[in-house]
């Protein structure tokens, strides 16, 4: 039996210790619209139809209920990672833009295929990465 289409990861979620915060440094350095707050957690999107969840610690370990049913516990603690697409003709413009906000690239790395990633942090100690197409087979 083939396996059913699957598009494209939809959401990606990080854990922070402050929503406010968290949510400040996305919306700043990647320009990202919320689609969603409330006490627990902010959704942002992310271009070409991604999200994402920015959820304050501990609040989804039990899950919760929705009107529509319930969401599993999920979560996490310590440093995560997450890697957006840029292309390459926006490295030189990344690189000024974080220069202009004052924060520091941890890390450039060129990849074999050509690539080029540049590493960030976020305010909860997350890396961020900006990769360029060549870093994998698939992009």
């Amino acid at each position: 039996m083939a396996t059913p289409l699957l598009t494209h990861i939809l959401e990606t979620s990080l854990y922070v210790a402050e929503l406010d915060r968290a949510e400040g440094f996305y919306r700043q350095v990647f320009g990202f619209e919320p689609l969603y707050r409330d006490h627990r957690m902010v959704a942002l999107r992310v271009p070409a139809q991604g999200v994402l969840l920015l959820f304050l610690h501990g609040t989804t370990d039990a899950g919760g209920d929705t009107p529509g049913g319930h969401v599993p516990a999920h979560g996490s603690s310590g440093c995560q990672h997450l890697c957006f697409a840029i292309p390459k003709a926006a490295l030189e413009g990344w690189e000024a833009h974080l220069a202009t906000l004052g924060i520091a690239v941890e890390s450039r790395v060129t990849w074999k295929l050509g690539g080029v990633s540049l590493y960030l942090r976020d305010p909860d100690g997350h890396s961020v990465e900006l990769a360029t197409p060549g870093l994998w087979a698939n992009y």
